[in-house]
């Protein structure tokens, strides 16, 4: 039997296993999606990260965030109703910015009061897709701006992935 390697293979599995913890008697979605948040942060190198979810009038609601300014970030976009996450969920498909400055032409709303407030520069938002269907988002904040690497976003996307199994 070969050992899981260190750092990032002992924390992969550990997520891994922690989230299929979740899904067992006495599953809460909360606790998941809670969980999800966590190992986002850790896994991916991300300052913070948070959730959106569809109610069932199919409003989109914040229901995890690893950190207060990440939830505020959230609360921006659904008030503004534009971002990074509103596009991802509309389109259902991942969206990634760099840095927010630069994204001021697409949604000037949610940039300027991003920047108003001295928040996240770098968000990468990736769709928490059920049967095909965008149910909500999966959100990744970082302070200072840059790319996410092709395969951190498709760990990402696997974590949220592992979120719309329950």
């Amino acid at each position: 039997m070969t050992e899981v390697g260190s750092g990032r293979e002992q924390l992969l599995s550990r997520a891994f296993v922690g989230l299929a913890d979740t899904l067992v008697d006495d599953y809460d979605i909360l606790d998941l999606l809670d969980r999800l948040v966590s190992y986002s942060v850790e896994l991916l190198a991300a300052d913070a990260a948070g959730i959106l979810l569809v109610d069932s009038q199919g409003t989109l609601q914040v229901v995890a965030a690893s950190r207060e300014d990440a939830e505020v970030m959230e609360l921006l976009q659904l008030q503004s109703n534009e971002g990074p996450c509103m596009e991802c969920f509309s389109t259902g498909a991942p969206v990634s910015v760099p840095d927010l400055r630069d994204a001021g032409g697409r949604w000037p709303v949610f940039v300027a009061a991003v920047a108003e407030q001295g928040l996240y520069r770098s968000v990468h938002a990736l769709p928490l897709r059920l049967r095909g269907e965008a149910i909500g988002t999966m959100n990744l904040f970082h302070g200072q701006p840059g790319a996410l690497p092709a395969a951190d976003l498709a760990l990402g996307q696997a974590l949220a992935d592992v979120a719309t199994i329950g």
